[in-house]
C-alpha cells in the first residue's frame, strides 16, 4: 500500500496516539492553566514536608480561679456596705430616737386566736382588749417591750426578770410586756402558767411582729417614752439581771 492511496479496509487501523491525561504533566490544557511559577511535579509535591502545627496556648487556670475569688470578695464587700449604709449598725429592734412600730397581738392568757394585726386601731373605742395593743399602752405611760423565742432559756430569763422589776412600780409609772415570736397560742399560754408571769404576754404566730421589728437576737427589749419613742434598745445577756434592767428603766421614767 502506498502511503498515499486510501487505507485497506482489511488492514487494521494505525492506533492514534493516546491523548494526555488532564492531571499529568504533559497535559497541554493543564499547563497553560497553570502559573510556570506554582507548577510542580507530582514527585515534588509528594515529596514536600508536612505544614508544622503550632503549639496550643497554655492557660493559667490558677490565675482565673484567683480573679474568680477576688471578684467574690469584691462583690460581698459592695453588698455589706450597701446594707450598712441602708440599715445601719446591725437591723435588730428599733433605734434609739426612733419611734416604735404599732401592732397588736393576742395574748396568751386570753381566748383570743390568730395572727398579729400590724394596722391596729389605736383607739380605746375599737381595741380588743384580749390583744397587746402597743399603741395604746404607749399613750398611757413609758414601756419596757421585750421581746423573746420560747426555746431560749436566756430570753425566758429575761422576762423573769422583767416580772421582778414589775413589781417594784406602781401601777401607771411604767409598763412591762413581751412577745413570744414564732410561737401559737397553746404554747405560749403554757408557759406563761408555769413561770407564773403577770405582765401582759402576747404571741406571734406567724412571725409577722418578728419581721417587723427585725428580731433577730434575743433577749432584746425596747424601752420607750411615753408617746413611743425609744429610749434604748437593750441587747444581750447584761440585761438579765435586775439590777442593770432597773438602772435603765429609771433613766427612762426619769427617778
Amino acid at each position: 500500500m502506498s502511503p498515499s492511496g486510501p487505507p485497506d479496509p482489511g488492514e487494521p487501523a494505525a492506533a492514534e496516539p493516546a491523548a494526555a491525561e488532564p492531571g499529568s504533566p504533559q497535559s497541554p490544557v493543564l499547563a497553560r492553566r497553570l502559573d510556570p511559577d506554582l507548577a510542580v511535579s507530582a514527585s515534588a509535591s509528594a515529596s514536600a514536608a508536612p505544614t508544622p502545627t503550632l503549639p496550643l496556648p497554655v492557660i493559667d487556670t490558677k490565675r482565673y480561679r484567683w480573679m474568680i475569688g477576688m471578684f467574690g470578695i469584691v462583690f460581698v464587700l459592695i453588698i455589706s456596705v450597701y446594707q450598712f449604709a441602708t440599715n445601719g449598725v446591725g437591723t435588730t429592734g428599733v433605734a434609739p430616737g426612733k419611734p416604735l412600730h404599732p401592732f397588736a397581738a393576742p395574748l396568751a392568757g386570753s381566748t383570743l386566736n390568730g395572727d398579729a394585726n400590724l394596722k391596729p386601731p389605736c383607739s380605746p373605742a375599737h381595741h380588743d382588749p384580749r390583744a397587746l395593743n402597743i399603741c395604746l399602752m404607749v399613750q398611757r405611760a413609758p414601756l419596757a417591750l421585750a421581746f423573746f423565742a420560747i426555746g431560749s432559756d436566756d430570753c425566758k430569763r429575761q422576762v423573769d426578770t422583767m416580772q421582778a422589776l414589775s413589781r417594784r412600780y406602781p401601777a401607771g409609772e411604767v409598763q412591762f410586756a413581751a412577745v413570744a415570736v414564732g410561737a401559737g397560742h397553746a404554747e405560749t399560754r403554757s408557759l406563761v402558767r408555769s413561770r407564773g408571769w403577770t405582765i401582759p404576754i402576747a404571741y406571734d404566730a406567724d412571725g409577722a411582729v418578728q419581721s417587723l421589728y427585725g428580731v433577730q437576737i434575743c433577749p432584746m427589749v425596747e424601752l420607750a417614752y411615753q408617746g413611743g419613742i425609744v429610749k434604748d434598745r437593750l441587747i444581750g445577756n447584761h440585761w438579765l439581771t435586775s439590777d442593770a434592767l432597773a438602772a435603765r428603766v429609771r433613766a427612762l421614767i426619769g427617778r
